[in-house]
């Protein structure tokens, strides 16, 4: 019990009661919307690319080489 009381106290801190209103508002749109609404064509193919593109991009970011050179951060005086 005291654990939960420190989850729920740590909740508030961090969001405000209107954030957290809005929160659980677009978690229900998102759980309702999909059943309301039709189903969606499917998109183009060249789209379904897109997400395998931008992941190579970025693990081809994460695996480069910087050129910044590397600068002492503790001046020697």
């Amino acid at each position: 019990m005291k654990h939960y009381c420190m989850v729920k106290s740590l909740m508030f801190k961090c969001f405000s009661l209107r954030s957290i209103i809005f929160l659980v508002f677009l978690t229900m749109l998102l759980v309702l919307l999909p059943l309301m609404l039709p189903p969606l064509p499917p998109p183009p193919s060249i789209l379904m690319f897109l997400p395998v593109l931008i992941m190579s991009f970025l693990i081809l970011l994460a695996f480069s080489s910087s050129q910044i050179p590397h600068i002492a951060l503790h001046s020697s005086t």
